[in-house]
């Protein structure tokens, strides 16, 4: 089950383990954060190997940080991939820590 509609990926927040995820099967896709006052840390972002680049990470950090946003939450991008994604995206820089 590599061939998906990226489209049809609804990306969640699910606090009680602390990341945001997208469900894909028996298989999940996630970024790891740690919410501290009004700020969160993204630290770890992971998709499962066999959905590697098809966009899943891409939109699951996109639905990330505009939840943080929308909830009042500066981002400290600490995972690489998110942090690349702000570097490509200006549009999150001003809610990002480092920008």
């Amino acid at each position: 089950m590599t061939d998906i509609d990226i489209d049809s990926l609804e990306p969640t927040n699910n606090p009680d383990e602390k990341r945001f995820e997208i469900r894909i099967g028996n298989e999940v896709a996630m970024i790891e954060y740690l919410l501290q006052g009004r700020n969160i840390t993204m630290h770890h972002t992971e998709v499962p190997p066999a959905f590697e680049g098809k966009g899943i990470a891409a939109k699951l950090a996109r639905y990330a940080l505009d939840w943080a946003k929308a909830e009042g939450y500066k981002v400290n991008p600490l995972c690489p991939y998110v942090k690349s994604y702000v570097m490509r995206h200006p549009e999150y820089q001003d809610n990002a820590w480092g920008f």
